[in-house]
């Protein structure tokens, strides 16, 4: 059933549903966009385990705090921005650093044959290239080039200007030497992937959490 209504019903329909009641219809909305925020916790926190445990906590902060969605920014912005929240208090909880020392701390070679051995091998150099950004850049660059969204929106999740996500972008992208992940014929949509299974059990457990509470 919410395959279907995944198909036909926007962002807001849905909010609005779970709003009035209809809160199983909250799994389409973590369907869209478990690997998007995956992705944006996974450029912040480089422990997987713990990634997945702030996923989950981010979609009941969203679930929570869902009447306070005004839809002035796209729903998937405003999901964003609180899984990042999430992400940054559970990395200054760690370091004991304030949120703006979080936010700031942070030759090309001909590839080898013998490094060209598979797909899946290149893209965990290329992971583990992006991995060690500072952390700023590597925001930046997952939002931008990982999830594509736009300038407008990655400034929105990361709250700095559209100035600084280009300025972060362009030295991103430097570091990691354009022609690496172009000669390896490995592209940015497949870097930092959320498999099924592991979907299937963010789901669960989140659903769980939210249909006994």
């Amino acid at each position: 059933m919410t395959a279907v209504l995944d198909a036909v019903l926007t962002d807001e329909d849905v909010v609005a549903r779970v709003r009035g009641g209809e809160t199983a219809l909250f799994e389409i909305l973590m369907r869209r966009y478990n690997q998007r925020v995956y992705r944006a916790v996974r450029a912040i926190v480089r422990n997987d385990a713990e990634c997945e445990d702030i996923l989950q906590q981010a979609w009941l902060n969203a679930y929570a705090h869902l009447r306070q969605f005004a839809g002035d920014a796209k729903f998937s912005t405003w999901l964003t921005r609180i899984a990042i929240n999430e992400a940054l208090a559970r990395l200054r909880k760690h370091r004991g650093e304030t949120l703006e020392e979080s936010m700031n701390e942070i030759e090309s070679a001909e590839p080898d044959p013998e490094r060209q051995a598979s797909v899946a091998q290149i893209r965990d150099v290329l992971e583990d290239g992006i991995a060690s950004l500072p952390d700023n850049y590597r925001s930046v660059i997952v939002l931008r080039e990982v999830e594509g969204l736009s300038t407008g929106e990655t400034a929105a999740c990361l709250s700095v200007t559209e100035d600084v996500v280009k300025q972060r972008l362009h030295r991103a992208r430097k570091m990691l030497r354009d022609n690496l992940y172009a000669r390896a014929g490995v592209t940015f949509e497949h870097v930092f992937e959320f498999g099924n299974a592991r979907c299937d059990r963010v789901v669960a457990n989140v659903m769980q959490r939210i249909t006994t509470n």
